[in-house]
């Protein structure tokens, strides 16, 4: 089995475009939270709120390409130039064929679906619809438009998990290269923010409705006050490859992924169980040949919800006592969906590479049923060589990676 490394990293957040202005955003403890002025226009909309990408250039990407891209893989695509820039892979490299890709979202792009039936619902007719519509609606829309902007020609994979899509992506591009199949891949998630997504956690009673007037205020990760999930949009891409492919090109290492799991929760389809994350917690501490007191940060998934957030306290704290600190960024960034797991475990590797571990936003009051783990409520600076980074979804699909700094 080869090492998989970390080379390049790119973000698109509800802080900007960039890593950069990711890590200086989560550093000074901001909220990417506002009030949306469109949702109060919608009847039964109970939140007004969520986390939306400020202005963005999309026209650094042709229009050959950007014309079948949505919000969504345009916002990818920002995020993978950056991470191909830092990572030094040149089109040689990435139309040779030992150069993957393993991109997702949580379906394809709900504006393209709403565009589409807006029009085909008026006179019953599709003689209006464009042609290039289907392209945005498709799931695996993330990955088709990476692949044809970046000449992408090695194995293209689109795995869609709800919440845990960005880091079961990177688990599996990790895999791929882990075995010998590729060189390099790409790898994370991309959503982009409408309010049929906020709809859906409103219907299921998850979603934070009590701090629209304030909301930088919610979400409220681990907190007494908790009421539940801000959704938001954005992408997080990674480039993983080889240790002997990075080391051979000279390339900067940023942190090895040293374990993985992906494992299923068949107990219920909406509420999380503590058994099952700690499972596929240990899991990964095994796939990495690591005890558990050897982490020493886990940044947890933690939306802010009464159920998600004691169910995956509780396993943190069966499983890891009260010694690694934990953390949920949640509040600084809402909850970007199939882009939470690639732009967290980015922030993670961030806060590796600079020495200091962001506190959870808006943990004022720890709750009762959150205690016994080692929550942060201010910075902490301190070396993190090891981390572990959680994803958890609808549909009990969960998902765990560990992270190591040193590649010794």
């Amino acid at each position: 089995m080869k090492r998989v490394v970390i080379t390049g990293m790119g973000a698109v957040s509800p802080f900007g475009t960039g890593t950069d202005s990711l890590m200086k955003s989560l550093s000074a403890g901001d909220s990417g939270i506002r009030s949306m002025d469109d949702f109060a226009q919608i009847t039964g909309l109970k939140p007004t709120i969520a986390g939306k990408v400020p202005d963005y250039n999309a026209k650094s990407i042709p229009r050959k390409f950007r014309r079948t891209m949505s919000p969504m893989s345009i916002f990818a695509t920002l995020a993978a130039q950056e991470a191909i820039s830092q990572a030094g892979l040149n089109k040689d490299i990435l139309s040779g064929g030992t150069t993957g890709l393993s991109v997702s979202s949580t379906v394809g792009s709900v504006q393209a679906l709403q565009s589409f039936f807006t029009t085909f619902l008026n006179g019953f007719s599709i003689e209006e619809i464009k042609a290039t519509e289907f392209f945005k609606i498709m799931n695996h829309s993330c990955a088709a438009n990476l692949a044809q902007c970046f000449e992408i020609t090695g194995r293209v994979m689109a795995p869609s998990a709800a919440c845990s899509t960005g880091c079961q992506t990177i688990g599996l591009a990790a895999e791929a290269i882990a075995i010998g199949k590729q060189d390099i891949m790409l790898c994370g998630g991309a959503d982009e923010l409408h309010p049929l997504t906020v709809g859906t956690f409103d219907i299921i009673q998850a979603a934070s409705t009590g701090y629209n007037k304030q909301p930088t205020s919610t979400p409220r990760p681990f907190d007494r006050d908790r009421d539940g999930i801000v959704c938001a949009e954005g992408a997080g891409i990674l480039v993983l490859e080889s240790l002997d492919s990075a080391q051979e090109r000279g390339a900067d290492i940023l942190a090895e992924i040293i374990g993985f799991s992906s494992t299923a929760d068949p107990s219920n389809l909406a509420s999380p169980s503590s058994a099952a994350i700690a499972r596929c917690m240990q899991l990964a501490l095994d796939d990495a040949g690591i005890p558990p007191e050897a982490v020493q940060y886990v940044n947890a998934h933690a939306t802010g919800t009464k159920l998600g957030d004691a169910a995956e306290n509780s396993a943190i704290a069966s499983l890891f006592g009260s010694k690694p600190l934990v953390s949920s960024l949640k509040g600084h960034l809402g909850h970007t969906m199939a882009a939470s797991g690639a732009l967290e475990t980015i922030a993670t590797v961030l806060m590796m590479n600079n020495g200091l571990v962001v506190p959870t936003r808006n943990l004022i009051n720890i709750a009762p049923d959150c205690m016994g783990s080692r929550h942060i409520r201010q910075i902490e600076r301190q070396p993190v060589s090891m981390a572990l980074k959680n994803s958890f979804a609808l549909g009990g699909i969960n998902t765990s990676i560990i992270l190591r700094r040193d590649n010794d």
